[in-house]
């Protein structure tokens, strides 16, 4: 008799496991798991029909984080993205994934240093569901340090020597260069990442050391009002990226992938010129919030901010290259208008958090009078739109303006260049070419190079 109530009451406690299970297996689930890294920063996306329920902890000895997600199964998805953590991610050093609770699932994120992580959820936008999204970030922004790094390597290669006399050396400006929990064991393996690619080392000049007189009466007179010339710093913006892919083309061409080919391949053709540098604001496949360029460009020092995108319209006819400079007040036709929204939701769609932001310098960067640097993005436009004009259609003549959120810095000129109508088939098609895009990079650097001859660089920035 007691055997039996024994095998009633295991049978009982199995039905009602079997029961919570069925209930739990009907709840949410993680339809798609991503990793975005890049040097500035790596991002974990996780998507999911319904909102994600989620708490994080950071633990330290050794650094971890423990994202907890609550009424999601461990499915084919999840097991997944350890093997989609690379060697050569900057902040992750592997993940673990396990069932902490029938009901709680628990990631682990083993850190190689510390970290300042930022998880925030999004609602549906673009293609996409709800997310969860874990940014990654150094506790120190890489940009600053690099450029401290550099300041610092700067002032002691100006420091002279006790032995040695000082020469008469007046350094260029320096240009600024980019790259710009737990609970239970859980195993898994590591798998390797992408390296992330450095910028090239700045480039520095020196007048030579006067010879001494040989003469008495010989009268050594220094030229006067010598032009200094020095590294002019371009930033280059690929669209969208990561989260963000941009438009679609025909034949499903992402729009951010030919960006990324196009900016690559400018930045190639303006470290050639004797006075340029290029710099780019992103080197991947990464997503990079609108004003996050900006602030990016200016930490850089740039002279120039240009931004390269691919068109798209619902009339797969419309067709031509275009240049957008900002506007501060209404956009000059309803094209751009409409363009301008569409650039503008990009934050949304690639997933910006709002908290942890600076309002004062959003507000700064937002409605700083910007008319004369307005008005050289204008013309630096004109000479660009000038040079593209002659490989390919214009969809308009002119220069237009918008409300481009990527354009709003107070004291860079910039200018966002659509190449072409990605969602036309033909331009598609020419988009993808390379002897295209490198049609399209000489057109647009000849551009710049005669913005310089009529406008030239300050000395000093």
């Amino acid at each position: 008799m007691n055997n039996i109530i024994q095998y009633l009451r295991v049978l009982f406690a199995l039905c009602l496991v079997s029961l919570s299970q069925a209930a739990f297996s009907a709840n949410n689930s993680i339809t798609a798991a991503r990793v975005w890294p890049a040097q500035d920063y790596t991002r974990i996306a996780f998507e999911a029909p319904l909102s994600v329920q989620h708490q994080l902890l950071i633990l330290k000895n050794p650094d971890r984080l423990v994202l907890d997600i609550e009424d999601v199964e461990l499915n084919p998805i999840l097991k997944s993205l350890p093997d989609r953590i690379l060697s050569s991610d900057p902040y992750i050093k592997q993940i673990r994934i396990a069932m902490f609770k029938p009901n709680v699932l628990r990631i682990v994120i083993d850190l190689k240093a510390e970290v300042s992580p930022n998880v925030f959820a999004l609602p549906p936008a673009g293609d996409y569901k709800h997310r969860l999204v874990v940014d990654i970030y150094p506790d120190k922004d890489p940009i600053t340090a690099m450029l401290e790094k550099r300041a610092n390597e700067t002032a002691n290669e100006a420091t002279p020597s006790a032995d040695v006399p000082a020469p008469m050396i007046e350094p260029l400006p320096p240009s600024a260069q980019q790259q710009d929990t737990t609970g239970g064991e859980l195993t898994t393996t590591e798998s390797p990442q992408q390296a992330s690619t450095e910028l090239p080392a700045q480039q520095q000049a020196a007048d030579a050391i006067p010879a001494p007189q040989t003469q008495a009466k010989e009268e050594v007179k220094p030229e006067l009002n010598k032009k200094k010339e020095r590294v002019i710093t371009i930033a280059i913006d690929a669209g969208h990226g990561g989260e963000d892919p941009g438009a679609r083309g025909a034949t499903g061409t992402h729009e951010k992938e030919i960006t990324l080919q196009i900016a690559k391949k400018l930045k190639e053709k303006i470290d050639a010129e004797e006075n340029m540098r290029g710099v780019l604001i992103r080197d991947g496949d990464y997503f990079i919030p609108l004003q996050g360029r900006v602030i990016k460009a200016r930490k850089l020092k740039a002279d120039l901010f240009i931004s390269i995108h691919a068109d798209s319209f619902t009339n797969p006819a419309a067709r031509g290259s275009s240049v957008f400079a900002l506007s501060e007040r209404g956009a000059t036709s309803a094209s751009a208008r409409y363009l301008a929204k569409k650039e503008n939701e990009s934050d949304l769609i690639g997933g910006v958090s709002l908290g942890g932001k600076d309002p004062e310098l959003a507000r700064t960067l937002l409605d700083l009078s910007q008319a004369a640097t307005i008005n050289d993005s204008i013309k630096l436009g004109k000479h660009v739109l000038t040079n593209i004009g002659q490989i390919n259609k214009l969809h308009k003549n002119h220069v237009e303006q918008a409300g481009f959120a990527v354009l709003k810095s107070p004291d860079i000129p910039s200018i966002l260049v659509e190449t072409a109508f990605i969602s036309n088939p033909e331009e598609e098609r020419k988009l993808k070419d390379s002897g295209y895009q490198a049609k399209l990079v000489d057109s647009i650097l000849n551009g710049v190079k005669k913005y310089f001859a009529n406008n030239p660089a300050l000395v000093s920035k």
